[in-house]
Formats: structure tokens, C-alpha cells, sequence
């Protein structure tokens, strides 16, 4: 057993049936392969993401020594980005970036990302056409829209960030580096930081709001970030902001659907959504996997692991044992004590997860609140390329074209 498997589309397609036999046959699995430990019950990717090291990216030293130095510029901006740090480092980017992002402050905001994800379905709807792709018309511009908003950049900029997003995404997601692809990531890292750096000169000619000003000035023990630091993590804000709030819509709408039953539960019912999304990020987690290495020698579930090695925590295979969850494979919008890791834990648990759940609590009020008798257009789905970051390519459904008598302002009062 291998998570290269999932280059199988029809494993990736399905990749729940792999993760529960890794699961029950050899839960702490040496991947001959992948030259990693996976790990995938629940109380043990608990104990990797709680104990293990973040700090696992090559330095550019170590890729030149490699002959991988065309990824020099790449390692450079990723060290600088709190995914990939421990304490202290992490806890001083941390405490700046999750001020902007605490519930109290995004709740400030739903009025508004209220108006963003309507604003769509009203344009959906003058189309008068009665079909959609829910990834390009609604699950890829609401979160682009909103990340541009929150960092402070023009909102006409969304589509070039959401660009710009998929393609570093695909080299966060992915197991193995993908030699043909870098070429592309690497001129969209080069623009990426070219904008943020332009960005970062604009606002210190008009000072205005947004997650970059707010990192440009805050003060931690006396210090400041660097100009490397605010862009870097400006550049994980805009992936992290898009990527999780696309897939969690289009993986949550397809799950509904082929649940008839709770999908009609659902849309009688919006008051559910909240509860509804959490299930829908516990069965389909839109960041699957992600790696950790071991700070010391380490026993877990009865394997040796060595200081240095590498650990996937396989989130999706945990949110789905059975020892955690009962009927873990049931799709239950009303199912309690809930705590899933499609967010991680502990100290890296996502700075960005009040203003993911509104925006999925926003979605689905809005497509299920708007749009009636939702269907599946018959055909086959694609899955993204993307070994860690679970989404679909495209959703094509059909709808009845004539809305339901409600307004968007109703529709606000249900999940507020």
C-alpha cells in the first residue's frame, strides 16, 4: 500500500477505500515509496500534528546539493511562511496574521460576504439558463473575491490571484516534485512576488486597510516583519484564503447530492447549515494530507520512527475512523461532537477557519437558498490533479429557473 496509489484516477476519484485499509491493516505504514511514515487514525495524526516538527523544507543549500537549484526561489519564500515553522518563529507570524483573521473580526464581515456570494447568484440567474458550473461560476470567484478583500488588493485582481493560487497549490498538495510543472510555478512565484512587493509600495504611499498593511505594521517584542516575511505570507493568506472555501463548496454540493436524503433535509431546513458544513468537511476534507518530521526517535502505535524521518498525517483517513466517528462513512448534516481535523490541530490549526466556515455557511445558504431543484449534469467528474488539496475540476448541475419566493436578506437571518 502507497499514497502513490492515488495517481490511479480512480483512486483518487475515491480515495476513502485506501485510507481505510491503511487504517486497519497498518495504521502507522512505512511508505517504501514515498520514503515516509503515513499515518492515519485519528489519536495518532493527532499526536503528529501536536508533537512533530512543521519545519521540513529544504534549504536551498540542500537543493542546490541535490541538483535541485532550479527550486532555490521557491524554498527561499516557503521558509518564510508559517506552514513550514515551529515555535518561537511560528507563534511571532502567527499572533500577527490570526489577529485579522478571529471570529469576533470575521463576524463583522458575513453582512458583506453575504452581499459578494448573492451578487453571484444574481448573475447566475439572469442568465436564465437553469445550469451552472458551481467551481468556475460561484466556488472559484466567491472565495478569490473575499481573499482579495481581506488582504487589501483590488478586488479586479481576483481572477489573476486565483490564478496564481492553482498553480502553488499544485506544488503544495502534491507528494513529489513535478519537473515538467516548474518552469510555470516558478514565473507565477516571480509575479506573485512582484505584485505583492508593488502592493506593499502602494500602501506605503495610501495606508489603507487589509491583511498586508496589517502585517506591514505590526510589532511583535519590539520588531517588525520583513518585506520577504509580509510577502511570503501574503502568498500562503491568498492560497490558504482560496484553495480550502473552493473545494470545501464544490466537494460539499457534489456530496449532497448524491444524498438525496439529507440534501432535501438541508434546503427544507437552512438553519442546519452550519452543522451541515462541518459534516461536509469531515467526510470531504479539502486539505487531505499533510507532512510533519520527527523531532526525535519516536514510538508511535508500535513503530519506531527515526529522528529526521518524514510523516504524512493523513487527515481525511482520521476523520473518518470509526474509533472517532460512529458510521464514519454516513453523511449525517445533524451529527454531534464533531471535531474534525479538516482545519489540523494545535498550533497549526488554520488561522483562516472562522472566515472558511462563514464563507461555507454563505455558499450553501445562498446555492441551496436560490437555486431550486438542484441536479447533477449526467456525465463524468474530473478530480484535480492535486494528491492533497481534494477538489473537483468542474460541477455542472441544472436548476429550476425560476427562483425561490425568498430574499437575500432572509436568507442572512438563517445561518447568522
Amino acid at each position: 500500500m502507497s499514497l502513490y496509489q492515488l495517481l490511479d484516477p480512480a483512486v483518487l476519484a475515491d480515495p476513502y477505500p485506501l485510507f481505510r485499509r491503511l487504517r486497519e491493516q497498518d495504521p502507522v505504514h512505512w511508505d517504501p515509496f514515498l520514503h515516509a511514515w503515513i499515518v492515519t487514525r485519528y489519536q495518532d495524526v493527532i499526536t503528529v500534528l501536536h508533537r512533530f516538527s512543521a519545519d521540513r523544507i529544504r534549504t536551498p543549500e540542500q537543493l542546490t546539493g541535490m541538483g535541485c537549484d532550479d527550486l532555490n526561489p521557491i524554498a527561499r519564500v516557503m521558509m518564510k511562511q508559517l506552514l513550514f515553522m515551529d515555535a518561537p518563529s511560528h507563534t511571532r507570524l502567527r499572533s500577527l496574521a490570526a489577529t485579522a483573521f478571529s471570529p469576533s473580526r470575521i463576524e463583522l464581515m458575513r453582512a458583506h460576504i453575504h452581499e459578494i456570494a448573492h451578487s453571484l447568484i444574481d448573475g447566475i440567474l439572469k442568465n436564465n439558463t437553469g445550469k451552472m458550473d458551481v467551481i468556475r461560476d460561484f466556488a472559484e470567484p466567491f472565495p478569490a473575491i473575499v481573499t482579495a478583500e481581506m488582504l487589501g488588493v483590488p478586488v479586479s485582481d481576483h481572477l489573476q490571484l486565483k490564478d496564481w493560487s492553482a498553480d502553488f497549490a499544485e506544488m503544495l498538495g502534491n507528494l513529489q516534485h513535478n519537473g515538467e510543472r516548474a518552469p510555470r510555478l516558478l514565473r507565477s512565484l516571480e509575479d506573485m512576488t512582484q505584485y505583492f512587493r508593488d502592493a506593499i509600495r502602494e500602501k506605503e504611499k495610501r495606508p489603507t486597510g487589509g491583511l498586508i498593511y496589517s502585517l506591514m505594521t505590526a510589532e511583535v517584542d519590539g520588531g517588525r516583519l520583513t518585506e520577504e516575511e509580509v510577502i511570503a505570507n501574503s502568498i500562503l493568506t491568498m492560497i490558504g484564503g482560496q484553495e480550502t472555501t473552493t473545494n470545501l463548496i464544490g466537494n460539499g454540493l457534489y456530496l449532497l447530492l448524491r444524498e438525496p436524503a439529507e440534501m432535501a433535509k438541508l434546503t427544507a431546513d437552512l438553519s442546519l447549515v452550519p452543522s451541515a458544513v462541518e459534516e461536509l468537511l469531515r467526510c470531504e476534507s479539502p486539505v487531505q494530507h499533510t507532512a510533519r518530521i520527527a523531532p526525535e526517535d519516536v514510538v508511535l502505535a508500535g513503530k519506531n520512527i527515526r529522528k529526521g524521518q518524514s510523516v504524512i498525517a493523513v487527515m481525511a483517513a482520521a476523520n473518518r475512523d470509526p474509533e472517532r466517528f460512529p458510521d464514519p462513512a454516513r453523511v449525517d448534516i445533524e451529527r454531534k461532537d464533531n471535531r474534525h481535523l479538516a482545519f489540523g490541530w494545535a498550533a497549526h490549526f488554520c488561522f483562516g477557519a472562522p472566515l472558511a466556515r462563514m464563507e461555507g455557511q454563505i455558499a450553501f445558504q445562498a446555492l441551496l437558498g436560490r437555486l431550486p431543484g438542484i441536479t447533477l449534469v449526467k456525465g463524468t467528474l474530473e478530480w484535480r490533479e492535486n494528491l492533497g488539496l481534494r477538489g473537483l475540476k468542474a460541477l455542472p448541475i441544472h436548476f429550476q429557473t425560476a427562483p425561490i419566493e425568498m430574499q437575500p436578506d432572509q436568507l442572512l437571518s438563517t445561518v447568522s
